[in-house]
Protein backbone atom coordinates (compact mmCIF):
# COMPACT_ATOMS: atom_id res chain seq x y z
CA UNK A 1 0.00 0.00 0.00
CA UNK A 2 1.44 2.99 -1.02
CA UNK A 3 1.52 6.73 1.24
CA UNK A 4 -1.16 8.03 -1.77
CA UNK A 5 -3.61 5.21 -0.73
CA UNK A 6 -3.71 6.75 2.77
CA UNK A 7 -3.97 10.37 1.80
CA UNK A 8 -5.96 9.88 -1.23
CA UNK A 9 -5.90 11.19 -4.52
CA UNK A 10 -8.13 13.70 -6.45
CA UNK A 11 -11.25 11.92 -6.93
CA UNK A 12 -11.96 12.18 -10.87
CA UNK A 13 -15.24 14.70 -11.81
CA UNK A 14 -17.71 12.00 -11.83
CA UNK A 15 -17.03 10.88 -8.34
CA UNK A 16 -17.21 14.77 -6.70
CA UNK A 17 -20.31 14.67 -8.63
CA UNK A 18 -21.82 12.53 -6.29
CA UNK A 19 -21.30 15.48 -3.71
CA UNK A 20 -23.50 17.92 -5.66
CA UNK A 21 -26.28 16.16 -4.39
CA UNK A 22 -27.94 18.51 -1.79
CA UNK A 23 -30.05 15.66 0.11
CA UNK A 24 -26.59 13.59 0.45
CA UNK A 25 -24.55 17.11 1.91
CA UNK A 26 -27.11 17.68 4.48
CA UNK A 27 -26.62 14.16 5.87
CA UNK A 28 -23.00 14.44 5.90
CA UNK A 29 -23.22 18.24 7.36
CA UNK A 30 -25.00 16.10 10.21
CA UNK A 31 -22.70 13.61 10.74
CA UNK A 32 -19.37 15.51 9.93
CA UNK A 33 -18.83 17.36 13.16
CA UNK A 34 -16.15 17.53 15.94
CA UNK A 35 -13.31 15.15 14.67
CA UNK A 36 -15.76 12.76 12.76
CA UNK A 37 -15.32 11.26 9.01
CA UNK A 38 -18.15 9.93 6.83
CA UNK A 39 -17.71 9.00 3.43
CA UNK A 40 -19.17 7.55 0.93
CA UNK A 41 -18.34 3.84 -0.34
CA UNK A 42 -18.89 1.04 -2.36
CA UNK A 43 -20.88 0.89 -5.39
CA UNK A 44 -21.81 4.81 -5.72
CA UNK A 45 -18.13 5.10 -6.35
CA UNK A 46 -17.38 2.24 -8.57
CA UNK A 47 -20.77 3.08 -10.38
CA UNK A 48 -19.66 6.59 -10.77
CA UNK A 49 -15.87 5.62 -12.27
CA UNK A 50 -17.71 3.20 -14.64
CA UNK A 51 -19.90 6.19 -16.03
CA UNK A 52 -22.71 4.25 -14.63
CA UNK A 53 -26.03 5.93 -13.25
CA UNK A 54 -25.66 6.40 -9.16
CA UNK A 55 -29.33 4.69 -7.82
CA UNK A 56 -28.10 4.55 -3.86
CA UNK A 57 -25.50 6.06 -2.18
CA UNK A 58 -23.56 4.00 1.12
CA UNK A 59 -22.01 5.90 3.51
CA UNK A 60 -19.41 4.27 6.28
CA UNK A 61 -18.24 6.48 9.53
CA UNK A 62 -16.19 6.97 12.19
CA UNK A 63 -18.92 7.45 14.58
CA UNK A 64 -20.92 4.51 16.30
CA UNK A 65 -24.42 3.74 15.32
CA UNK A 66 -26.17 5.47 18.56
CA UNK A 67 -24.45 8.69 18.17
CA UNK A 68 -25.64 8.50 13.95
CA UNK A 69 -28.98 9.02 15.27
CA UNK A 70 -27.94 11.59 17.75
CA UNK A 71 -26.96 13.68 15.01
CA UNK A 72 -29.05 13.34 12.80
CA UNK A 73 -32.68 13.88 14.48
CA UNK A 74 -31.56 17.54 15.13
CA UNK A 75 -31.19 17.87 11.39
CA UNK A 76 -34.89 16.91 10.57
CA UNK A 77 -33.53 13.22 9.74
CA UNK A 78 -35.07 10.15 10.76
CA UNK A 79 -32.73 7.27 12.07
CA UNK A 80 -34.01 3.52 12.02
CA UNK A 81 -31.27 1.18 13.29
CA UNK A 82 -31.94 -1.46 10.43
CA UNK A 83 -28.64 -3.50 11.45
CA UNK A 84 -27.35 -2.11 14.69
CA UNK A 85 -25.35 -5.61 15.37
CA UNK A 86 -23.46 -4.70 12.30
CA UNK A 87 -23.41 -1.40 12.84
CA UNK A 88 -25.86 -0.04 10.25
CA UNK A 89 -28.39 3.10 10.67
CA UNK A 90 -30.34 3.92 7.68
CA UNK A 91 -30.85 7.52 7.56
CA UNK A 92 -33.79 9.44 5.82
CA UNK A 93 -34.12 12.47 4.05
CA UNK A 94 -37.57 13.28 2.59
CA UNK A 95 -37.99 10.40 0.57
CA UNK A 96 -34.09 9.23 0.24
CA UNK A 97 -32.55 6.58 2.50
CA UNK A 98 -28.50 6.57 3.01
CA UNK A 99 -27.24 3.11 4.90
CA UNK A 100 -24.79 4.74 7.06
CA UNK A 101 -22.67 1.95 8.49
CA UNK A 102 -19.81 2.43 11.25
CA UNK A 103 -16.33 1.52 10.29
CA UNK A 104 -15.62 -2.13 11.21
CA UNK A 105 -13.30 -5.64 10.55
CA UNK A 106 -14.95 -8.97 11.05
CA UNK A 107 -13.45 -10.78 13.59
CA UNK A 108 -15.75 -14.29 13.29
CA UNK A 109 -17.34 -15.49 10.22
CA UNK A 110 -19.08 -19.04 9.73
CA UNK A 111 -19.68 -18.61 6.24
CA UNK A 112 -23.14 -16.57 6.33
CA UNK A 113 -22.88 -14.69 9.04
CA UNK A 114 -20.02 -12.46 10.76
CA UNK A 115 -19.17 -11.05 13.95
CA UNK A 116 -18.01 -7.78 14.11
CA UNK A 117 -15.50 -4.69 15.79
CA UNK A 118 -16.30 -1.42 15.44
CA UNK A 119 -13.20 0.55 14.26
CA UNK A 120 -12.25 4.34 13.00
CA UNK A 121 -9.55 3.03 10.18
CA UNK A 122 -11.35 3.25 6.28
CA UNK A 123 -8.54 1.17 5.38
CA UNK A 124 -8.79 -1.81 7.85
CA UNK A 125 -12.86 -1.59 6.70
CA UNK A 126 -12.19 -1.87 3.18
CA UNK A 127 -10.19 -4.77 3.48
CA UNK A 128 -13.02 -6.88 4.75
CA UNK A 129 -14.83 -6.16 1.61
CA UNK A 130 -15.44 -8.60 -1.04
CA UNK A 131 -13.71 -6.97 -4.55
CA UNK A 132 -11.27 -4.10 -4.76
CA UNK A 133 -13.62 -2.40 -6.77
CA UNK A 134 -16.19 -2.26 -4.19
CA UNK A 135 -13.72 -0.93 -1.78
CA UNK A 136 -12.92 2.39 -2.79
CA UNK A 137 -14.51 5.50 -0.62
CA UNK A 138 -14.65 9.34 -1.47
CA UNK A 139 -14.70 12.32 1.00
CA UNK A 140 -16.30 15.45 1.00
CA UNK A 141 -12.80 17.27 0.66
CA UNK A 142 -12.58 15.56 -2.80
CA UNK A 143 -10.10 12.76 -2.11
CA UNK A 144 -10.67 9.49 -3.39
CA UNK A 145 -9.00 6.65 -1.36
CA UNK A 146 -8.19 3.31 -2.75
CA UNK A 147 -6.19 0.74 0.00
CA UNK A 148 -7.03 -2.28 -2.18
CA UNK A 149 -5.66 -1.73 -6.18
CA UNK A 150 -9.43 -0.84 -7.47
CA UNK A 151 -8.67 1.78 -9.77
CA UNK A 152 -6.26 -0.49 -11.81
CA UNK A 153 -9.12 -3.18 -11.66
CA UNK A 154 -11.58 -0.93 -12.69
CA UNK A 155 -9.78 0.77 -15.47
CA UNK A 156 -8.59 -3.21 -16.52
CA UNK A 157 -12.04 -4.26 -16.45
CA UNK A 158 -11.53 -7.15 -13.74
CA UNK A 159 -13.52 -8.33 -11.08
CA UNK A 160 -10.97 -9.33 -8.46
CA UNK A 161 -11.05 -10.71 -5.07
CA UNK A 162 -9.60 -7.95 -2.05
CA UNK A 163 -6.40 -10.49 -0.74
CA UNK A 164 -6.99 -14.16 -0.75
CA UNK A 165 -9.90 -15.15 -2.89
CA UNK A 166 -10.58 -18.33 -0.77
CA UNK A 167 -10.36 -16.55 2.64
CA UNK A 168 -12.85 -13.76 1.23
CA UNK A 169 -14.87 -16.56 -0.23
CA UNK A 170 -14.62 -18.85 3.18
CA UNK A 171 -15.94 -15.29 4.76
CA UNK A 172 -19.88 -15.33 2.92
CA UNK A 173 -19.73 -18.22 0.50
CA UNK A 174 -22.63 -15.93 -1.09
CA UNK A 175 -19.19 -14.27 -2.72
CA UNK A 176 -18.78 -17.29 -5.22
CA UNK A 177 -22.02 -15.99 -6.81
CA UNK A 178 -21.02 -12.56 -6.42
CA UNK A 179 -17.82 -13.05 -8.00
CA UNK A 180 -19.41 -14.60 -10.93
CA UNK A 181 -22.37 -11.85 -11.10
CA UNK A 182 -20.00 -9.01 -10.80
CA UNK A 183 -17.77 -10.49 -13.63
CA UNK A 184 -21.07 -10.65 -15.56
CA UNK A 185 -21.98 -7.34 -15.38
CA UNK A 186 -18.57 -5.31 -14.90
CA UNK A 187 -15.53 -7.66 -16.04
CA UNK A 188 -14.39 -7.81 -19.31
CA UNK A 189 -12.47 -10.71 -21.01
CA UNK A 190 -11.39 -14.04 -19.19
CA UNK A 191 -12.36 -14.52 -15.86
CA UNK A 192 -10.12 -13.71 -12.52
CA UNK A 193 -8.09 -17.07 -12.53
CA UNK A 194 -7.71 -17.04 -8.50
CA UNK A 195 -11.04 -16.10 -8.38
CA UNK A 196 -12.25 -18.65 -10.51
CA UNK A 197 -10.12 -21.54 -9.08
CA UNK A 198 -11.29 -20.37 -5.62
CA UNK A 199 -15.08 -20.05 -6.95
CA UNK A 200 -14.59 -24.38 -7.98
CA UNK A 201 -12.89 -25.02 -4.75
CA UNK A 202 -14.99 -23.96 -2.27
CA UNK A 203 -18.59 -24.29 -4.07
CA UNK A 204 -19.37 -26.71 -1.60
CA UNK A 205 -20.11 -23.79 0.94
CA UNK A 206 -23.02 -22.49 -1.28
CA UNK A 207 -24.98 -25.70 0.59
CA UNK A 208 -24.76 -23.30 3.25
CA UNK A 209 -26.61 -20.43 2.23
CA UNK A 210 -30.24 -20.09 2.17
CA UNK A 211 -32.33 -20.26 -1.21
CA UNK A 212 -33.51 -17.33 -1.01
CA UNK A 213 -30.61 -15.79 -1.18
CA UNK A 214 -29.42 -17.88 -4.02
CA UNK A 215 -32.35 -17.07 -5.94
CA UNK A 216 -31.91 -13.09 -5.40
CA UNK A 217 -27.97 -13.52 -6.98
CA UNK A 218 -29.12 -15.72 -9.40
CA UNK A 219 -31.46 -13.74 -10.98
CA UNK A 220 -29.09 -10.24 -10.95
CA UNK A 221 -26.44 -12.79 -12.57
CA UNK A 222 -29.04 -13.32 -15.38
CA UNK A 223 -29.79 -9.50 -15.55
CA UNK A 224 -26.03 -9.10 -16.06
CA UNK A 225 -24.46 -7.66 -19.54
CA UNK A 226 -22.53 -11.06 -20.19
CA UNK A 227 -24.76 -12.89 -17.85
CA UNK A 228 -24.99 -15.98 -21.62
CA UNK A 229 -21.01 -15.95 -21.44
CA UNK A 230 -20.36 -16.26 -17.30
CA UNK A 231 -23.04 -19.33 -16.73
CA UNK A 232 -21.44 -20.77 -19.95
CA UNK A 233 -18.19 -20.72 -17.60
CA UNK A 234 -20.42 -21.94 -14.30
CA UNK A 235 -21.80 -24.27 -16.05
CA UNK A 236 -18.74 -25.72 -17.56
CA UNK A 237 -17.29 -25.50 -14.06
CA UNK A 238 -19.77 -27.38 -12.77
CA UNK A 239 -20.97 -24.83 -10.57
CA UNK A 240 -25.04 -24.20 -11.91
CA UNK A 241 -26.21 -27.98 -12.25
CA UNK A 242 -26.16 -28.27 -7.98
CA UNK A 243 -28.21 -24.65 -7.84
CA UNK A 244 -31.41 -25.35 -10.32
CA UNK A 245 -30.93 -29.32 -9.97
CA UNK A 246 -30.62 -29.97 -13.47
CA UNK A 247 -28.33 -29.65 -16.41
CA UNK A 248 -28.22 -26.26 -17.69
CA UNK A 249 -28.47 -25.31 -21.22
CA UNK A 250 -25.92 -21.88 -21.54
CA UNK A 251 -26.27 -22.29 -25.33
CA UNK A 252 -30.05 -21.52 -25.65
CA UNK A 253 -29.45 -18.71 -23.19
CA UNK A 254 -26.84 -17.23 -25.31
CA UNK A 255 -29.35 -17.39 -28.48
CA UNK A 256 -32.72 -16.10 -25.99
CA UNK A 257 -30.46 -12.97 -24.95
CA UNK A 258 -29.60 -12.25 -28.62
CA UNK A 259 -32.99 -12.69 -29.73
CA UNK A 260 -34.18 -10.36 -26.82
CA UNK A 261 -31.13 -7.89 -26.96
CA UNK A 262 -33.47 -5.29 -27.89
CA UNK A 263 -35.89 -5.56 -24.70
CA UNK A 264 -34.66 -5.06 -20.75
CA UNK A 265 -33.53 -8.14 -19.48
CA UNK A 266 -36.30 -10.27 -18.08
CA UNK A 267 -34.20 -12.64 -15.36
CA UNK A 268 -37.71 -14.96 -15.15
CA UNK A 269 -37.67 -15.77 -19.17
CA UNK A 270 -33.81 -15.91 -18.97
CA UNK A 271 -34.06 -18.48 -16.16
CA UNK A 272 -36.58 -20.24 -18.48
CA UNK A 273 -34.06 -20.57 -21.48
CA UNK A 274 -31.39 -21.85 -18.81
CA UNK A 275 -33.07 -24.38 -17.63
CA UNK A 276 -36.88 -24.99 -18.53
CA UNK A 277 -38.01 -27.32 -21.26
CA UNK A 278 -41.28 -29.15 -19.58
CA UNK A 279 -43.64 -28.24 -17.04
CA UNK A 280 -42.09 -29.57 -13.98
CA UNK A 281 -39.06 -27.98 -14.64
CA UNK A 282 -40.76 -24.79 -12.97
CA UNK A 283 -41.57 -26.81 -10.03
CA UNK A 284 -38.02 -28.22 -8.98
CA UNK A 285 -37.27 -24.34 -9.68
CA UNK A 286 -39.88 -23.39 -7.00
CA UNK A 287 -38.10 -25.80 -4.56
CA UNK A 288 -34.41 -24.93 -5.02
CA UNK A 289 -34.83 -21.29 -5.67
CA UNK A 290 -38.33 -20.57 -3.56
CA UNK A 291 -39.52 -19.09 -6.26
CA UNK A 292 -43.02 -17.51 -6.11
CA UNK A 293 -46.09 -18.67 -7.06
CA UNK A 294 -46.22 -16.29 -9.54
CA UNK A 295 -43.02 -16.68 -11.01
CA UNK A 296 -43.60 -20.54 -10.40
CA UNK A 297 -46.35 -20.23 -13.12
CA UNK A 298 -45.12 -18.38 -15.41
CA UNK A 299 -42.33 -20.57 -15.84
CA UNK A 300 -44.98 -23.33 -15.86
CA UNK A 301 -47.47 -21.81 -18.24
CA UNK A 302 -44.70 -20.91 -20.86
CA UNK A 303 -43.46 -24.68 -20.61
CA UNK A 304 -47.18 -25.49 -21.14
CA UNK A 305 -47.15 -23.45 -24.42
CA UNK A 306 -43.93 -24.59 -25.30
CA UNK A 307 -44.82 -28.27 -25.57
CA UNK A 308 -46.43 -28.09 -29.31
CA UNK A 309 -43.12 -26.40 -30.08
CA UNK A 310 -40.63 -28.35 -29.00
CA UNK A 311 -38.60 -29.19 -32.65
CA UNK A 312 -40.05 -27.03 -35.00
CA UNK A 313 -37.47 -24.86 -37.30
CA UNK A 314 -40.60 -22.67 -38.29
CA UNK A 315 -42.96 -20.82 -36.69
CA UNK A 316 -46.26 -21.77 -35.96
CA UNK A 317 -49.37 -20.32 -38.37
CA UNK A 318 -51.98 -17.88 -37.21
CA UNK A 319 -54.38 -20.45 -36.92
CA UNK A 320 -51.95 -21.94 -34.57
CA UNK A 321 -50.59 -19.18 -32.59
CA UNK A 322 -54.32 -18.39 -31.87
CA UNK A 323 -55.53 -21.47 -30.73
CA UNK A 324 -52.16 -21.45 -27.97
CA UNK A 325 -52.98 -17.68 -26.75
CA UNK A 326 -56.82 -19.22 -26.10
CA UNK A 327 -55.15 -22.21 -24.57
CA UNK A 328 -52.33 -20.27 -22.53
CA UNK A 329 -52.31 -16.68 -22.46
CA UNK A 330 -50.38 -13.72 -23.97
CA UNK A 331 -47.49 -14.06 -21.97
CA UNK A 332 -46.73 -17.59 -21.86
CA UNK A 333 -47.10 -17.50 -25.62
CA UNK A 334 -45.07 -14.73 -25.94
CA UNK A 335 -42.52 -16.25 -23.89
CA UNK A 336 -42.41 -19.97 -25.71
CA UNK A 337 -41.88 -18.41 -28.96
CA UNK A 338 -38.77 -16.92 -27.87
CA UNK A 339 -37.62 -20.27 -26.19
CA UNK A 340 -38.78 -21.82 -29.42
CA UNK A 341 -36.84 -19.80 -31.21
CA UNK A 342 -33.88 -19.80 -29.37
CA UNK A 343 -34.19 -23.73 -29.79
CA UNK A 344 -34.80 -23.72 -33.58
CA UNK A 345 -31.81 -23.80 -36.43
CA UNK A 346 -30.96 -20.30 -37.42
CA UNK A 347 -32.43 -18.62 -40.04
CA UNK A 348 -36.37 -17.00 -40.62
CA UNK A 349 -36.11 -14.73 -38.21
CA UNK A 350 -38.79 -12.82 -40.33
CA UNK A 351 -40.82 -14.78 -39.90
CA UNK A 352 -40.44 -15.36 -35.73
CA UNK A 353 -40.20 -11.71 -35.27
CA UNK A 354 -43.93 -11.69 -37.25
CA UNK A 355 -45.23 -14.52 -34.96
CA UNK A 356 -43.81 -12.89 -31.45
CA UNK A 357 -45.69 -9.46 -32.71
CA UNK A 358 -49.40 -11.49 -33.98
CA UNK A 359 -48.80 -12.78 -30.01
CA UNK A 360 -48.36 -9.34 -28.67
CA UNK A 361 -50.87 -7.45 -30.67
CA UNK A 362 -53.93 -10.09 -31.83
CA UNK A 363 -57.15 -10.04 -29.61
CA UNK A 364 -57.28 -13.45 -27.79
CA UNK A 365 -60.15 -15.16 -28.31
CA UNK A 366 -62.85 -16.05 -25.73
CA UNK A 367 -65.72 -18.36 -25.65
CA UNK A 368 -68.53 -16.48 -26.11
CA UNK A 369 -70.80 -19.10 -24.16
CA UNK A 370 -71.70 -19.69 -21.04
CA UNK A 371 -73.36 -22.42 -18.72
CA UNK A 372 -76.61 -20.15 -19.13
CA UNK A 373 -76.75 -20.71 -22.68
CA UNK A 374 -76.54 -24.47 -22.53
CA UNK A 375 -79.44 -23.88 -19.67
CA UNK A 376 -82.27 -22.36 -21.80
CA UNK A 377 -81.77 -24.61 -24.28
CA UNK A 378 -82.79 -27.23 -21.84
CA UNK A 379 -79.62 -29.32 -21.01
CA UNK A 380 -80.22 -30.29 -17.23
CA UNK A 381 -77.95 -28.31 -14.71
CA UNK A 382 -74.57 -30.60 -13.33
CA UNK A 383 -71.92 -32.82 -15.29
CA UNK A 384 -74.03 -32.37 -18.59
CA UNK A 385 -73.74 -28.37 -18.79
CA UNK A 386 -69.85 -29.20 -18.95
CA UNK A 387 -69.74 -31.79 -21.22
CA UNK A 388 -71.80 -29.52 -22.93
CA UNK A 389 -69.43 -26.50 -23.16
CA UNK A 390 -66.42 -28.78 -24.13
CA UNK A 391 -68.01 -29.74 -27.11
CA UNK A 392 -68.99 -26.36 -27.77
CA UNK A 393 -65.95 -25.38 -27.19
CA UNK A 394 -64.14 -27.97 -29.31
CA UNK A 395 -66.30 -26.93 -32.35
CA UNK A 396 -66.07 -23.07 -31.70
CA UNK A 397 -61.90 -23.68 -32.29
CA UNK A 398 -62.15 -26.38 -35.46
CA UNK A 399 -64.78 -23.57 -36.92
CA UNK A 400 -61.61 -20.90 -36.35
CA UNK A 401 -63.07 -19.01 -33.00
CA UNK A 402 -65.85 -17.31 -35.13
CA UNK A 403 -68.02 -14.44 -33.49
CA UNK A 404 -70.33 -13.41 -36.00
CA UNK A 405 -73.89 -13.89 -34.80
CA UNK A 406 -75.00 -16.50 -37.27
CA UNK A 407 -72.07 -18.62 -37.17
CA UNK A 408 -72.35 -18.85 -32.84
CA UNK A 409 -76.38 -19.60 -33.20
CA UNK A 410 -75.40 -22.17 -35.76
CA UNK A 411 -72.90 -23.66 -33.25
CA UNK A 412 -75.19 -23.15 -29.88
CA UNK A 413 -77.72 -24.71 -31.92
CA UNK A 414 -76.76 -27.83 -32.62
CA UNK A 415 -75.36 -28.56 -29.03
CA UNK A 416 -78.72 -29.46 -27.47
CA UNK A 417 -79.65 -32.05 -29.85
CA UNK A 418 -76.13 -33.35 -29.30
CA UNK A 419 -75.97 -33.23 -25.57
CA UNK A 420 -79.43 -34.08 -24.06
Amino acid sequence: MSLSAEEGIEAPEAVCALFNDETLRAVLAALGKEGEETRIVGGAVRDALFGRPVREIDLATTLLPHAVMARVKPAGLRAIPTGLQHGTVTVLAGRRAFEVTTLREDIATDGRHAEVRFGRDFRVDALRRDFTMNALSAAPSGKLFDYTGGLADISARKVRFIGEAVRRIKEDYLRILRFFRFSADYGEGPLDREGCSAAINQRNGLARLSRERIRAELLKLLCARRAAEVCAEMSASGLLDPLIASAPNPARLRRAVVLSEHLPPDPLLRLAALCVALPEDAERLREKLRLSNAETGRLEKAAQALIGLHGIDAPPSSDELQLLLFRHGREAVSDALLLAQADALPGREGEWARARKFARETIIPHLPFTGADMIARGISEGPAIGEALRELQTRWIKAGFPNDPASLAQLLNDIPRRAK
